[in-house]
């Protein structure tokens, strides 16, 4: 894994957290407890800050960055961020699943309970309400989240995440 201080900013992780050994962590970069970064994930703190709370997983390939003096990135507990997902700028809420391959841009809001879709796009500035699924190009509310998806999806899959990081940890 790159861990890399730059800046003056020196990244910071808390109890319990996986870091792939190929995972890559710069600069202005704080993250709670049971985190797990995966394989070729890039969080780059280098031009804002990123902050990540508790039982948050960066999947393979996953990019979280942020914009220069403007948009930092704030992303809080129990959020799953899929594989190749980019996660750019934004207020990620709790209990957020961001699916495989979407994008969330710069000044967003993400609120609590909410899924992105797979592959969907959300622009610039778009606020994701609470307990709404959001997918297409660009990405627009299709449904209002069920009880059963938020403990059967985004609860289930940070709780798997925080299972699989245990069998990667020596």
């Amino acid at each position: 894994m790159i861990i890399k201080e730059l800046n003056g900013h020196k990244p910071q992780f808390g109890n319990d957290c996986f870091l792939a050994e190929n995972s890559v962590i710069i600069g202005e970069v704080t993250m709670g407890d049971q985190c797990s970064i995966w394989y070729n994930a890039v969080i780059r703190g280098d031009v804002h800050y990123i902050k990540m709370g508790n039982k948050v997983n960066v999947q393979d390939g996953a990019v979280i960055h942020a914009t220069y003096q403007k948009y930092p990135t704030n992303i809080g507990n129990n959020v799953s961020i899929g594989h190749n997902a980019m996660v750019h700028g934004c207020t990620i809420h709790d209990n957020v699943l961001i699916g495989m391959g979407a994008i969330v841009m710069d000044d967003c809001i993400v609120e609590s309970n909410s899924i992105i879709a797979a592959g969907a796009v959300v622009t610039k500035g778009t606020h994701i309400e609470s307990g709404t699924i959001y997918a297409g190009i660009p990405a627009k509310k299709v449904k209002d989240i069920s009880q059963e998806l938020i403990s059967g999806e985004i609860n289930r899959i940070a709780d798997n995440y925080v299972k699989y990081s245990g069998w990667y940890k020596i």
